[in-house]
């Protein structure tokens, strides 16, 4: 019996805290990086069609981070139950919670299946009434809400094996299905090797099957490779209770992280009043910084876990030190985005073909916004531990301060000013108050619930 127990012994209990943060983090982030490089090639691309169509593509981020939200934030919530079950060895509540993930993420890919069929020409109309850049954006954007299905069974079955810390076989997941958008992006868009030449639309039809790809892929390895989760007909079954435990966590999740899709739809309102190059430089922006944040948010996919799994096995120092290494790490990596949007912003702009005017616009865009980094990896990570301990409200708060009580009005009002350079400091600004909440709110969970991780148990 105790072989047994020894046996089941997950290595997020066991293994120093430095090198377990590193072995599960350090896939992840290169899987991110992935990711965040496909995006990037998809506008590259789109690009040299001509500015309208980067344009349209950057108007459709609000919807594509609304899509995000809804799945990322729902997989927190199935994390945190998940990995808790996990650290309190309660196998039938780790497998009905892997089966619920799996139901409530079928329903939300039927919402954007309605939203592709019915919604995209309504909102791109709302925010341009330019006929080129609306039908290039309904092309795009209907393939991607449409066939959503495939990010929606990555982001369920790729956070099923990182719950359980087999991360390893995320990074080979979304590799694959990133690979394969990079490979037939230009044969789609551009109509090689006989291909039609499906222009923005291609573009979208490369990026769905990519996730297709590796949400099938992600499936396969938990049938074969995750032992410690069985899915069968039983655990599928909706179960009030559990659905309710992962949307306790996750629709704060969901809903910070919407915020961000609000947000950005409110920056384009104000910046195609300047002009739409401001649009495409604030788009082209959103991709470039991808590169510094994906491989913060791969660090905190592999932190979520080791956290949400110490805490539920009660063990506080372990859960202590996950925390620390990780906002170290989340700062350095945050410098060097620093550093390299000081230094080179024209030669990334220059990857999207970028005119002179949008250089003009750019290239301060790029230097200001980049000052809120460093600021913003110490929020990232706490907030991943509000969330591990059951307090992702916190983290909604700290996010709804800074998208929308902060920095859309900041932007507003610096935009009356009636230049567009103005308006990127409304960035920095907003995350300095959101650093402020944000040490505020950890003060506080560390004297109501982390100094006290264990002493139950004790």
């Amino acid at each position: 019996m105790e072989q047994r127990k020894e046996k089941k012994e997950n290595k997020m209990g066991t293994m120093p805290v430095n090198r377990l943060l590193i072995t599960m983090s350090l896939p992840m982030m290169a899987s991110m990086l992935v990711q965040a490089l496909y995006n990037i090639v998809d506008s590259i691309f789109v690009s040299r069609i001509n500015e309208n169509a980067l344009t349209a593509v950057s108007l459709a981020f609000p919807i594509q981070t609304l899509m995000v939200a809804v799945g990322i934030g729902t997989c927190v919530g199935i994390n945190a139950v998940l990995s808790r079950a996990l650290g309190a060895k309660n196998q039938e509540m780790v497998d009905k919670t892997a089966g619920n993930g799996i139901f409530v993420m079928a329903v939300s890919y039927i919402v954007f299946l309605l939203v592709g069929l019915f919604g995209t020409r309504a909102f791109y109309l709302s925010q341009t009434e330019d006929v080129q850049i609306v039908q290039y954006g309904c092309e795009y954007l209907s393939v991607v809400c449409c066939l959503s299905f495939g990010i929606f069974a990555q982001f369920t079955f790729e956070r099923l094996l990182q719950s359980t810390g087999k991360t390893f076989y995320i990074m080979i997941t979304q590799g694959m299905g990133a690979v394969i958008n990079i490979i037939l992006d230009p044969i789609f868009i551009f109509g090689l090797f006989g291909m039609p030449k499906m222009g923005v639309r291609g573009a979208a039809v490369a990026t769905v099957i990519g996730q297709v790809t590796a949400g099938l892929l992600a499936f396969l390895v938990n049938l074969k490779k995750n032992d410690e989760i069985q899915i069968t007909r039983q655990t599928l079954r909706p179960n009030a209770e559990i659905i309710k435990q992962i949307y306790k966590i996750g629709v704060p999740s969901i809903i910070m992280q919407a915020i961000g899709s609000v947000m950005t739809y409110g920056m384009n309102l104000i910046l195609i009043s300047f002009t739409s190059t401001a649009t495409a430089v604030f788009g082209v922006y959103f991709k470039l910084q991808s590169f510094v944040f994906m491989p913060v948010f791969g660090m905190n996919n592999g932190l979520v876990p080791i956290l949400a799994y110490n805490y539920g096995a009660g063990q506080k120092e372990r859960f202590i030190q996950a925390l620390k290494w990780g906002i170290r790490y989340a700062v350095a990596i945050m410098f060097v985005g620093v550093v390299i949007f000081q230094t080179i912003p024209g030669a990334l702009l220059g990857l999207f073909d970028a005119s002179d005017a949008m250089l003009a616009i750019g290239v301060p865009a790029l230097r200001t916004i980049s000052y809120s980094f460093l600021l913003a990896g110490f929020g990232i990570v706490c907030g991943t531990a509000f969330q591990a301990l059951g307090s992702a409200t916190y983290s909604m708060l700290v996010s709804i301060a800074r998208q929308l009580v902060v920095l859309l009005p900041a932007a507003y009002l610096l935009s009356l000013t009636g230049k567009v350079e103005y308006v990127w400091w409304s960035f920095p600004i907003a995350e300095l108050m959101s650093m402020l909440m944000t040490v505020i709110f950890l003060i506080k969970i560390y004297k109501e619930v982390i100094q006290y991780i264990g002493k139950e148990a004790a």
